[in-house]
């Protein structure tokens, strides 16, 4: 069912969608790069390359698809131990190609279409304010703005995304500002750049059809004789109507795994999805919890009450362990996103952290049930896997050695069932380990890391 469900999507996404050609072409392109965005795009080609191929039965797209998966998820951390168990099942004899043929064109390329809820029709300056003028009223959802700091350019940079389309690029021009640009940042929305190597104030106001905005010419300074860094500054979001549901795993009389020192996993992960929760909530965000006290909740109701709040994440919270013989050697931070195991490391972990429902499906049947649910928010809630595995570790490397990355990986987990949106686990740390243990129990380490795990939410949302 699972399957099926993939290669309908795949048939009906493939009537818009780039040729095998260019999408393989893409797709090795953004391999090449240093980016983990652009690495993460060319691991999601691939992905829909190998369903394309497994559609028409190509095996040639299979093997260059196969290949890519494999190169692609080692990069970003990502278990593709099947697609490489199944890539080296061809024969010897078959050499992976690295280009495609490109076939030969029956017809021109169709034009892209933009469809947006509205379209820029005027663009002006009036009273020293710039304003943009729409032919339909921009509703609450249709504009988001946000400002970053790009570190490599030095640049502060100001952005309005705002769900309308134009007919063409604009650059505008205003004394004491280095850039305005007006493009269109793909089929349903347009973006308004503002950019100088000082911080502006920028203020806007909406009407139906009309944003106004007010930009702060530039204020020199004396010239200072230290050297003044700018260090890169937080994104500034004013849409944090967002809603994130944190789960704290086990709980009450299901302590999770004992560790070290008879640590309890279920006192643990309450502490650190507290910290998680609160600076979440000092952020701008909605933010609630699964529970916020020592008492079980069952796992089936923790993603029904995510989907109640109407969540836009889901995130669990919970800690490692291996037994007595092992526990020396087993350390290491991973992030989870649901999907059906791919390895015996994501039965084991999910196995463990499974053990406390109590729902009569049996094995089979929660077979099935992991193949049916979900799967459109899979490649969401691996990416949202990947930032939040990225902002733990930077968070911790600054202070602690020897942390260990542990990856991003796929597993079974029935807390993450029946989620109407994008949902990972975190397993925080080795319980079992002595020093990530000592670490793991220290309010510090586990500031730190709930820090790090903002982060990781931060960049989710500014990218995606």
């Amino acid at each position: 069912m699972f399957r099926s469900f993939f290669l309908l999507f795949a048939i009906v996404f493939s009537l818009h969608a780039l040729s095998n050609y260019e999408m393989l072409k893409r797709a090795n392109g953004f391999l090449k790069s240093n980016n983990k965005s652009n690495q993460f795009r060319a691991y999601n080609d691939y992905k829909n390359l190998y369903l394309r191929a497994l559609m028409q039965d190509d095996k040639k797209l299979l093997k260059n698809a196969l290949y890519g998966i494999v190169k692609s998820g080692k990069k970003l951390h990502i278990d593709v131990a099947q697609y490489e168990k199944e890539l080296h099942g061809f024969s010897k004899k078959s050499k992976y190609v690295k280009t495609y043929k490109k076939k030969k064109k029956t017809a021109p390329k169709k034009k892209i279409v933009v469809k947006a809820s509205s379209h820029l029709k005027l663009v002006t300056w009036k009273s020293g304010k710039l304003l943009l003028k729409f032919d339909k009223a921009l509703n609450k959802n249709s504009l988001n703005y946000f400002s970053k700091y790009d570190v490599k350019r030095k640049k502060y940079q100001y952005i309005f995304d705002i769900h309308a389309a134009l007919r063409a690029s604009q650059t505008l021009r205003k004394n004491g500002i280095d850039k305005i640009k007006i493009v269109q940042q793909n089929f349903k929305t347009m973006r308004l750049l503002i950019e100088d190597t000082n911080r502006l104030k920028i203020n806007f106001t909406k009407t139906k059809t009309t944003l106004t905005i007010t930009i702060q010419k530039r204020v020199l300074k004396k010239k200072k004789t230290k050297k003044v860094s700018h260090p890169a500054i937080a994104p500034v979001r004013l849409d944090r109507n967002k809603i994130i549901v944190i789960d704290a795993g086990h709980g009450g009389k299901d302590p999770g795994a004992i560790g070290y020192r008879r640590y309890r996993e279920k006192v643990v992960v309450l502490s650190i999805a507290r910290d998680l929760a609160s600076i979440l909530k000092n952020r701008g965000f909605k933010v609630y919890m699964t529970r916020s006290k020592d008492y079980f909740v069952k796992l089936s109701n923790r993603t029904k009450y995510a989907n109640r709040k109407h969540a836009d994440i889901f995130i669990s919270i919970h800690a490692n362990a291996v037994s007595l013989k092992n526990a020396a050697k087993a350390q290491g931070l991973e992030t989870y996103f649901l999907s059906k195991s791919r390895s015996s490391r994501a039965k084991r972990v999910a196995a463990k952290e499974n053990k406390a429902d109590l729902s009569e499906m049996d094995y089979y049947g929660k077979e099935s049930f992991l193949s049916t649910l979900n799967s459109h928010n899979i490649v969401a809630a691996n990416k949202l896997a990947i930032d939040l595995q990225r902002g733990a570790l930077a968070s911790l490397n600054k202070h602690y050695k020897n942390v260990q990355d542990a990856g991003v990986r796929e597993g079974p987990f029935w807390v993450l069932v029946g989620a109407q949106m994008p949902s990972v686990l975190v397993e925080v740390g080795f319980i079992t380990h002595p020093v990530e243990a000592k670490r793991l129990v220290n309010t510090q380490y586990q500031k730190r890391l709930a820090t790090g795990l903002a982060n990781g939410v931060e960049r989710y949302f500014l990218n995606n």
